[in-house]
């Protein structure tokens, strides 16, 4: 009994930190879905933490695979001749696996996150080539490629949007737009709407 609570112990922590690894760049996905744009930053602060969330991960589920493949000992052996009782679901091989498969998805979340978000086309007809300004943003708060489309996908809804690149890395959104159709203010809000932070702008 003490060693099934022990496994699934383990098994819960594997997971949990596989969650919250990626949970910066879940967030933004679901805030989405939700339709509260807002909250998509506000496991940003884990990020940090990431590296030893995927370190603890791994070294949980690693301990786990080697308690359930490791060689019996003659004790163990004999225990379990004594006891005809087949092991539980949860404390099979399939289970762990599944859970294995599960905490590789969470910890690759950033990297397929961006899928999730839909393809916006957009057809902007500039009538003056003059009112066609580019300016960059200054972003806090983005992660991964997921926080990089929630911003575009927010700028994007504006009228007269010709391009954005956002980008988590350079920690900006370089947008090209009609200024007469929206301006730096507009899109200033439509970032800070997402829940990430403008910190400074530039006009080129």
């Amino acid at each position: 009994m003490s060693e099934s609570k022990s496994s699934k112990g383990l098994l819960g922590t594997g997971i949990v930190a596989a969650i919250a690894a990626s949970l910066c760049c879940i967030t933004p996905v679901l805030a989405l879905i939700a339709g509260a744009s807002g909250a998509a930053s506000t496991f940003s602060w884990l990020d940090p933490a990431r590296p030893y969330l995927i370190g603890i991960t791994i070294l949980v589920l690693g301990f786990a695979w080697y308690q359930k493949l490791k060689p019996r000992s003659k004790e163990e052996i004999d225990c379990a001749c004594e006891d005809d009782e087949k092991p539980s679901f949860w404390q099979s091989k399939k289970f762990l696996g599944i859970v294995t498969v599960f905490a590789g998805l969470m910890l690759a979340f950033p990297l397929y996150a961006d899928v999730f978000y839909p393809k916006q086309d957009r057809q902007v007809i500039v009538v003056d080539r003059q009112n066609v300004q580019t300016a960059t943003f200054s972003v806090s708060g983005m992660t991964c490629t997921g926080c990089e489309e929630h911003v575009s996908h927010e700028v994007n809804k504006l009228d007269g949007i010709v391009g954005v690149k956002a980008s988590y890395e350079n920690e900006n959104a370089i947008v090209q737009f009609d200024s007469s159709k929206t301006s730096v203010g507009e899109i200033e809000k439509a970032i800070n709407s997402t829940g990430y932070k403008v910190t400074d702008i530039k006009n080129q």
